[in-house]
């Protein structure tokens, strides 16, 4: 595991110099350059179905090297005081696709630019549809956190089918595995217009974007030789990406009902948060492609009286 450790001391936000060391040393030599957006790109195989991705950009706030401390196969960070987060999102998965390819393993492999402030590479690269993407039936994003979900809803949208995620479970011989519809968002989001299976797998880190975050170094290396020795011709690919299904979850509040009824306690952290960041929350929301008319719609809102002045003028600037 000598190599996701040394991986892992590099702090990189995106746009930085120590994120271009750390491209140019573990990634170019594999991938070549990378393409007009920041993403690097390989094809293993003959019209492979597969995309595997993970994101060479991290969440920390400064650049530059970090100290780590590896006690009972489980990486943490040394310093708080120099480091805010691991960065295990995505080291690990950039760690991952270099063990697959590797060990040959057929498929689109790629790294994108620009997650961590809002999937800039990837929903570039969507937009310019490259020949290959026709051919895909599923992108797999190695990106999560945990040790056990295979991601069928991101952002509340479906993205990967229930059908699919028991037979990534299959192919990989990890009954442990299981289909999770509670997904944020991360790269293989972009692909879901596109492509029919998108998903997003556990790769054993906790607490990310904070100083607490780790990583198991132990579920790691069982779920690279998973990947290794998986047999990819048990995947099904059922999910019809033309189709919008959101996931089965709903908000009771304010006499608005959707699907089930989520904790009230999480509501009220979620309430209070909003009201501390308002800015940074409602810069978040753009940054993922929400407008006001889209929150108001997912919302149930109908009283938009306090809205719409303001909508007039999103309106003539979104169409002059």
């Amino acid at each position: 595991m000598h190599s996701i450790i040394e991986m892992l001391r590099y702090m990189r936000p995106e746009g930085t110099v120590t994120q271009r060391q750390f491209c140019k040393r573990f990634l170019e030599p594999v991938f070549g350059l990378p393409d007009e957006h920041g993403n690097y790109i390989l094809h293993i195989g003959d019209q492979p179905k597969i995309c595997f991705t993970a994101h060479h950009d991290t969440v920390h706030k400064q650049e530059g090297m970090q100290k780590l401390i590896v006690s009972n196969d489980v990486v943490s960070v040394a310093d708080s005081k120099v480091s805010s987060c691991l960065g295990a999102d995505c080291t690990t998965g950039v760690y991952i696709l270099l063990c697959m390819i590797e060990s040959g393993i057929e498929g689109t492999y790629v790294v994108h630019a620009a997650e961590e402030v809002g999937c800039k590479g990837s929903s570039a690269l969507v937009t310019d549809y490259p020949a290959w993407l026709a051919d895909t039936q599923a992108v797999i994003s190695f990106d999560r956190y945990g040790d056990s979900s295979v991601i069928t809803h991101q952002m509340g949208l479906r993205t990967a089918s229930d059908e699919f995620a028991q037979s990534f479970a299959d192919a990989l011989n990890m009954p442990e595995l299981v289909a999770d519809s509670n997904g944020s968002y991360t790269d293989s989001n972009e692909y879901s217009m596109v492509v029919s299976e998108c998903t997003n797998i556990s790769v054993g880190y906790y607490g990310q974007h904070g100083v607490n975050e780790t990583q198991d170094l132990l579920y790691l290396d069982k779920l690279v030789a998973k990947l290794e020795s998986a047999d990819w011709s048990k995947l099904v690919f059922v999910r019809d990406p033309s189709v919008v299904e959101y996931g089965n979850y709903y908000r009771k509040t304010a006499g608005v009902s959707r699907g089930y009824e989520v904790e009230q306690q999480n509501v009220d952290a979620i309430h209070s948060l909003v009201l501390d960041y308002p800015y940074a929350i409602a810069e978040m929301l753009a940054e993922y492609g929400f407008n006001p008319y889209d929150l108001m719609e997912e919302c149930q809102i109908e009283d938009n009286s306090h809205f719409n002045s303001y909508m007039d003028g999103y309106v003539s600037r979104r169409y002059m």
